[in-house]
């Protein structure tokens, strides 16, 4: 009896088959879990220790980025720490990152990271970011200027709630 489901070639779908996470993707995820186990075992050290090695953590992470990205996450991560200095700086995924109570507000991805064509800026949801029913939450970054580097610093302080210019 012929099947009666339609077929990926009638249904206008790829072929392909789904191969499960990308190579990339399996290493963030790896990283993560090491961030983690990391974190655990500062579980008994004060809040400045673990804040002072998640920054050199941080900063270790950028050290290793190609030229090109550690060029502008090293820029970065001195604005964010400028216009939001309470944040805690700690790796996620792999990544530099900003947090407020543990929660991750904003990141820099490495355009080595997922093999892209440029780095990246992202905010997570709880960056208060809302402007009207739709705003963006990551922004391509290639090189700074000036106005850039003011624009970043107005965006983190914005994030945190801080939005005197």
């Amino acid at each position: 009896m012929p099947s009666t489901k339609p077929s990926a070639e009638s249904t206008g779908t790829s072929t392909e088959q789904y191969n499960g996470f990308t190579a990339e993707e399996r290493a963030a995820m790896k990283e993560h879990a090491r961030e983690q186990k990391k974190a655990a075992a500062r579980r008994g050290s004060s809040r400045a220790e673990k804040e002072a090695a998640a920054e050199r953590d941080v900063l270790a992470k950028i050290a290793e980025m190609p030229e090109a990205d550690r060029v502008l996450a090293e820029r970065i991560h001195d604005i964010i720490r400028t216009a939001a200095p309470d944040l805690t700086p700690r790796l996620w995924y792999g990544m530099p990152a900003y947090a407020r109570d543990g929660k991750v507000l904003c990141h820099f991805q490495s355009a080595q990271k997922f093999t892209t064509r440029y780095a990246t800026l992202g905010f997570s949801d709880q960056a208060a970011l809302d402007d009207g029913a739709m705003w963006p939450t990551a922004y391509a970054v290639k090189e700074l200027t000036a106005a850039d580097e003011q624009r970043i610093g107005a965006l983190v302080r914005q994030a945190v709630g801080r939005d005197q210019q």
